[in-house]
């Protein structure tokens, strides 16, 4: 059986967009792990993280990207799940990763237009200052993002075209 699909990729890279439409085209089931993580927690990313912290927050994205092991799915994971505890190295070894590549200046142009309050930590932050975090950031998770068994151009590879490479590569 084929493994599930991970997109990986920074936040604003169009993990969720794709991946409903990679779903639908490979007629799967698309699984956003925020998403999930919202209907566990009875409240949204912004708040738990201002009650519980960052790390709280962590471990319960690690928890659902393992919940979705044997499903055969797109799942869009957050942008920071590959880059904590083991993450990558399961995603790798359980899911077929696709990262979603994009440079410093599309994520910030994106971001800017982007409803900020959706993401808690991008809040406050001038243009300047969130272009500058926007870089060290992507710099700090390129590592991770890297190690994906496939990484697309995001902003110039067709749905079409993302579905032919993985049918040639996640089987």
């Amino acid at each position: 059986m084929p493994k599930p699909i991970f997109l990986i990729g920074y936040m604003g890279s169009g993990k969720t967009t794709l991946g409903k439409k990679l779903a639908n085209k490979l007629d799967l089931p698309f699984i956003d792990t925020d998403e999930e993580i919202v209907k566990q927690i009875g409240m949204s990313i912004t708040e738990y993280f201002g009650e519980h912290g960052e790390a709280a927050f962590r471990e319960l994205e690690r928890e659902q990207i393992r919940k979705f092991a044997d499903n055969y799915a797109v799942i869009s994971t957050g942008g920071g799940a590959p880059c904590f505890f083991d993450n990558m190295d399961w995603i790798k070894a359980n899911g077929y990763a696709v990262y979603l590549q994009m440079s410093p200046k599309a994520l910030f142009d994106r971001l800017s237009q982007s409803k900020l309050h959706k993401r808690p930590i991008l809040i406050g932050k001038s243009p300047e200052e969130l272009r500058a975090f926007i870089e060290e950031k992507l710099t700090e998770r390129e590592p991770y993002y890297s190690q994906a068994h496939l990484t697309i151009d995001q902003l110039n590879t067709t749905v079409e075209a993302l579905v032919t490479l993985i049918n040639q590569h996640n089987t």
